[in-house]
């Protein structure tokens, strides 16, 4: 199973990929909403974990654009 992790905060996100990896996710991650849009379009993922809070795009603009796309 492949996940996106989209967290701002860098120590978070480093726990959250590394805990997911070790019991056996495909994880890639990023820190902003402009990197999450770009690996959604670009990567077919199984789920996606998403702060609301970050740089550049927020959380729901991310997933306003989302659906708006598929």
């Amino acid at each position: 199973m492949r996940l996106l992790v989209v967290e701002g905060e860098k120590n978070l996100n480093k726990t959250i990929t590394e805990r997911l990896t070790k019991v056996g996710y495909t994880v890639d991650s990023c820190f902003d909403g402009e990197d999450a849009i770009y690996y959604i379009e670009n990567t077919r993922y199984d789920g996606i974990i998403l702060d609301v809070m970050m740089p550049k795009i927020n959380g729901f603009e991310v997933l306003r654009i989302i659906r708006e796309r598929k």
